[in-house]
């Protein structure tokens, strides 16, 4: 019984940090890319439109989706590893 828990920390543990590293990207791309280097970023351009505001307006959003596809293989890995697949 106390292995069961031993795997079941360890496997929210890794599932957590996996969360905040994705979180941060996202936080990162969002939030910094968006507002905080927008004015870096403008400098540069991307089909017409000034990097900074593309960022602000559909790259955080485009991130975000590939950020949730990347999580679902993490936990599809995550559930083999540690025995919970279906």
């Amino acid at each position: 019984m106390m292995g069961q828990k031993n795997k079941a920390k360890a496997y929210w543990k890794e599932n957590i940090r996996y969360v905040l590293i994705l979180l941060t990207i996202w936080f990162l791309v969002s939030f910094g890319a968006g507002v905080i280097f927008k004015d870096e970023l403008n400098g540069i351009k991307v089909g017409g439109f000034k990097l900074g505001f593309w960022f602000a307006q559909q790259g955080a959003m485009y991130v975000f989706v590939i950020l949730i596809f990347v999580y679902v293989r993490l936990m599809n890995k995550l559930d083999k590893k540690y025995g919970y697949e279906d």
